[in-house]
């Protein structure tokens, strides 16, 4: 009887710059407690899963860097399973991994509390006059302050673009505080989303009646660019654009266009159409822009949760188990 053990690789931009795992040590106890797993941090830094990085692994537990359909096409490539540290998986040729018999996981559950309240933080942010409070304040500007009146909530009207986990985690958040909510999201029924508080629209009847338009969305091909140039224009000059899902959801430069133009009164940005930002993007110089760097949503707590559900996927593939969050079936061959 065989006595190999799986070799799983887990990239380096899970460690802090000290080299502590971001999640913390806990969750590794996950893959300790496998016998039939032998597991490191991946030596190198890389910008992407190489054919020479696949050739020495059985399984891959991945945060940013991206796999693809030449990670998987090497001669000596044996992976069996990706699994993702995070719920959006655009990262990841997911038809390249299919045809290559290759299982992708993904973590839905631990995703949706942190990202529904890091919406929350960006929309009060925004509401609020957070940034130029805290800015005229340290300037000595005090008596400006009433030039920057926020905005209530119980008088306006928020719409979310996309009613899945996290979606439905937002719009239960979201609920006391007395908006109106509107959901744009054809896949899920209208009776859901009534059950969530919110009323079901088409995405270009929904936009012009938010006062605040946020994309919780995930990025595929029918959601590229979903928020271009003639759904800004179908906006509120008032209202407040946030996205949070993934940067090319958004064309970014339509947005940068509308936000120059006060098409839109603003925008709370945590992804971006290419990252890291290029530091001349001129979302950064923009003062009606809130910006963070993919991570509103990371907290100690936020972390441990996801690394336990991917690494669970790790564990529960190395037992032969099917993992709990497949994201294509078609591979499992359990």
């Amino acid at each position: 009887m065989s006595t190999t053990k799986l070799k799983v690789g887990l990239t380096r931009d899970l460690l802090t710059p000290s080299g502590e795992p971001s999640f913390g040590p806990g969750p590794l106890a996950i893959l300790d407690a496998e016998p039939s797993i032998d597991w490191e941090f991946i030596p190198e830094q890389a910008s992407r899963i190489t054919p020479e990085i696949a050739a020495r692994y059985d399984l891959l537990y991945v945060n940013s860097l991206p796999v693809d359909r030449a990670s998987v096409s090497g001669p000596d490539r044996r992976v069996r399973l990706v699994a993702r540290h995070g719920v959006g998986y655009d990262s990841v040729d997911v038809a390249a991994m299919t045809e290559a018999g290759v299982v992708v996981t993904n973590t839905p559950v631990a995703i949706r509390r942190p990202v529904a309240v890091a919406v929350l933080t960006m929309l009060f942010a925004l509401a609020g006059r957070l940034v130029a409070k805290d800015r005229l304040t340290r300037a000595g500007r005090w008596n400006e302050r009433t030039a920057h009146m926020g905005l209530g909530l119980t008088t306006r009207t928020l719409g979310v673009v996309g009613v899945g986990g996290i979606g439905a985690e937002l719009l239960a958040l979201a609920r006391p505080f007395g908006w109106r909510m509107l959901a744009a999201d054809p896949h899920v029924p209208a009776a859901t989303i009534a059950g969530l508080g919110a009323t079901r629209l088409p995405l270009d009847e929904m936009l012009p009646q938010c006062d605040f338009v946020v994309t919780v969305c995930i990025l595929n091909d029918e959601t590229r660019h979903l928020m271009d140039a003639a759904r800004f224009a179908r906006m509120k000059r008032e209202a407040f654009f946030v996205n949070i899902a993934r940067g090319p959801v958004v064309d970014e430069a339509a947005l940068i266009d509308a936000l120059r133009a006060g098409t839109i009164a603003g925008a709370g940005i945590d992804v971006f159409e290419q990252e890291p930002v290029d530091p001349a993007n001129p979302l950064l110089a923009m003062d009606n822009v809130l910006v963070t760097p993919h991570a509103l949503c990371w907290t100690d707590e936020c972390f441990d949760a996801i690394a336990r559900e991917g690494l669970g996927c790790v564990a529960a593939f190395a037992r032969g188990e099917r993992p709990a969050s497949v994201v294509n079936p078609a591979a499992w061959r359990g």
